[in-house]
């Protein structure tokens, strides 16, 4: 096949598009005319099964990018590298996103590897205290974590590399973490005890630092620079399943991820359709069939994400982790990275939804009282802590309730009223229990609710299913 030849001049990086094909159709009228009509090389049939394949595959990359570009680049001035701490309790007027955290105060940055490495520095901490930092690259892949399962909490020096950096490592490094890619998501997560335990989590916030390798050791940073880059604003997510344009985005998006051993077969057929990180595609340049094309493989691969979200049931856990662990299933990948980008690998925590009781009915306050029991001895095995957390339907946010409560954890355990057998029983509902059970309470909408149960750091027992969580009951 004859190589691509870019037409940059002229066009910004959004527009630009690669002549490919044996016979580039050019319908310029002059050498100043840089506005050529140009054709993938595959029959409308066939780009059709290609883009399926390229769908699926690249559903994570641009969802990883809406959430870098919200987080680094969509500030004026892009600031990778740069921690951004959110060190508050949560409420109910938090309505930025879905079933928010009130566990866990987050931490986020966007790491830019092009570079060089960037060393990311964590202070020591309390032994009863879990933090983690999630690494994810572009694929969504969790490829790395900081955190006390993994390293402990006496602090240290972590070097992040991307792709081909084989330079020195400088002493006082704790450990090299390489990554895939060239753009990296952080996610931190710190344990919060109660409201009177900011201050502490905000200095440990404070004392996580991230800096270029050069900086780390004072010396000057290597040339040359990372190259000026015209970020192109991502698709929001509803138009991200269904134009077009998402292929553009993704060719932009492949610059920053090389080329994997296994995965050659698969690149070089999304270039036969003009998905080629060396070569931007204009989807407004190309014929009207080969669009519908495009967009008739986008609604293919969207259909196969949707069979293996429904024949989950409920189970989602498997949908996230390293690539040695979901082994290049990417159905799978983009499976998760819809139901939920940035969930933990299941070894760091899982987060199981009740959105029924245990008749299979939805959980309603307005109609129901319910229970949670964990039996004596039956409270869950996890190395970190367990949360419930409640959210009204359904938007799945916090309920305002007049004890502003929003979640029972495991740090709550001294304060709650054990059962004549030594289990704990907890009510949700809407309207308060009697006087001896308030300590146990978890105040529901007057209406449709879910709630989350989440296990931080869950031991085996858990994670092979010899235990399992227990059922919600109405109240009869």
């Amino acid at each position: 096949m004859q190589a691509c030849r870019p037409l940059l001049a002229l066009l910004p990086v959004s527009a630009l598009l690669c002549a490919c094909g044996p016979t580039p159709q050019r319908q310029a009228t002059s050498a100043g005319d840089r506005t050529a009509t140009l054709r993938p090389t595959a029959a409308d049939q066939e780009i059709r099964a290609i883009a399926r394949e390229a769908y699926v595959y690249a559903v994570p990359l641009l969802a990883s990018y809406q959430t870098l570009h919200a987080v680094s680049i969509d500030t004026g001035t892009p600031q990778f590298n740069t921690l951004h701490n959110t060190a508050r309790v949560l409420t109910p007027a938090d309505t930025a996103w879905v079933t928010p955290n009130a566990d866990t105060p987050g931490s986020f940055a966007g790491l830019d590897l092009r570079a060089e490495p960037v060393v990311i520095s964590v202070p020591p901490m309390a032994a009863d205290r879990y933090f983690v930092l999630q690494l994810m690259d572009l694929y969504t892949y969790n490829f790395a974590y900081i955190g006390s399962r993994t390293t402990g909490n006496n602090g240290g020096h972590f070097l992040v590399a991307g792709p081909g950096w084989h330079g020195t490592v400088p002493a006082g490094i704790t450990q090299v973490i390489p990554a895939e890619t060239q753009l990296v998501n952080l996610v931190g997560r710190t344990q919060l005890f109660g409201p009177d335990d900011l201050d502490t989590v905000q200095r440990i916030q404070a004392g996580y630092r991230i800096q270029p390798l050069s900086a780390f050791t004072g010396a000057p940073p290597p040339p040359p620079p990372a190259p000026l880059q015209a970020w192109p604003a991502p698709l929001d997510p509803a138009r991200s399943r269904s134009s077009p344009v998402f292929f553009e985005q993704v060719a932009f998006l492949l610059r920053f991820a090389p080329v994997q051993p296994s995965e050659t077969a698969l690149r070089t057929r999304m270039a036969r359709i003009g998905i080629d990180p060396a070569s931007p595609l204009v989807v407004a340049s190309l014929p009207p069939a080969t669009v519908q094309a495009l967009a008739d493989g986008m609604a293919d691969g969207q259909r196969e994400i949707d069979q293996r979200r429904a024949a989950m049931a409920g189970r989602s856990d498997t949908l996230f982790g390293a690539r040695d662990v979901l082994k290049n299933d990417y159905v799978a990948r983009a499976t998760g990275t819809q139901v939920g980008i940035g969930t933990n690998s299941r070894e760091e925590a899982l987060s199981p939804v009740y959105e029924n009781d245990a008749d299979g009915a939805p959980l309603d306050g307005s109609r129901h009282r319910y229970t949670l029991r964990f039996p004596p001895g039956g409270l869950p095995p996890v190395n970190a802590f367990w949360s419930l957390t409640m959210y009204g339907l359904p938007r799945q946010l916090l309920v305002a309730n007049p004890i502003n409560r929003y979640r029972i954890n495991s740090a709550m355990l001294p304060d709650l009223k054990r059962d004549a057998d030594g289990g704990i029983t907890l009510y949700l509902q809407h309207a308060p229990p009697p006087a001896d059970r308030r300590h146990n309470w978890l105040p529901a909408p007057d209406g449709p609710f879910m709630a989350t149960m989440r296990y931080y750091w869950p031991r085996h027992t858990l994670l092979d299913g010899q235990w399992t969580s227990p059922s919600i009951e109405r109240v009869r």
